[in-house]
């Protein structure tokens, strides 16, 4: 059986106040969130240790948005796997597109932190996507095909969540329509080992497209961004129907 696994990726919004005052919004909503599907909420590092503590025993689960290689070392401004396991975090993002645009991120860096988040007993929640250049040049299927097979060098596929972004439709209102997101997930779980690894779609998901894109066969999650930042909002996509 695939995992659904819906969760939400605060990006950097939210100080340790505004988190505390969401989960008090968003955790009364969850009473009849059918037990089969995960929810998870990857949060700035500032706010993990208080949530850690609020978190404790809900159906919620405490995700990170990005992990170092290395246990210890000179890196400032990282942040290991094992600092992360130590305050209950269970999940992390790894290789997020504006990781990749903004910081460097490459298939072979994706690749390491990977390693480290499983390394420590972090499930990864691994982001692929393309661009609207290499969509438009058709270049969707050969990039995907790409960031799967060195991403996932060496990886336990049996402790893994993939996500599909496709780049052009996050935060820009373009909007991937669940066939296509549906038929890209399909070619990735064709690469796969493990073809019951959970697969979720991100990319402007919303309260108001929810349900057209969780009745696809392929899609087994989302992963969600500023419509996750607003506790009904994100309480209406976990409880799709």
């Amino acid at each position: 059986m695939r995992k659904i696994v819906i969760a939400g990726n605060w990006k950097m919004f939210k100080n340790q106040e505004e988190s505390k005052e969401f989960i008090q919004g968003f955790l009364p909503n969850l009473g009849k969130t059918p037990t089969n599907r995960e929810v998870v909420l990857c949060i700035p590092f500032t706010d993990l240790n208080i949530l850690s503590d609020i978190l404790h025993d809900s159906r919620v689960q405490l995700g990170a948005q990005n992990v170092h290689w290395e246990s210890s070392g000179a890196y400032t401004g990282e942040i290991s796997g094992a600092m992360l396991q130590e305050i209950g975090v269970r999940y992390v993002i790894v290789g997020h597109s504006e990781r990749r645009q903004y910081f460097g991120e490459t298939d072979e860096t994706v690749n390491l932190r990977l390693l480290s988040a499983q390394k420590n007993g972090l499930t990864p929640i691994l982001c692929v996507g393309e661009t609207k250049q290499q969509r438009n040049a058709g270049d969707t299927e050969s990039l995907i095909i790409n960031q799967i097979k060195t991403g996932l060098t060496g990886i336990d596929q049996n402790n893994l969540v993939i996500a599909y972004e496709p780049i052009w439709a996050i935060g820009t209102g373009d909007v991937c329509e669940p066939e296509e997101a549906n038929q890209v997930i399909g070619l990735i779980r064709s690469l796969l080992k493990n073809t019951n690894v959970t697969i979720q779609y991100g990319g402007s998901v919303k309260p108001n497209n929810i349900d057209a894109i969780m009745v696809q066969p392929e899609i087994d999650g989302v992963l969600v961004g500023g419509a996750s930042l607003e506790p009904l909002s994100f309480a209406r996509i976990v409880n799709y129907k």
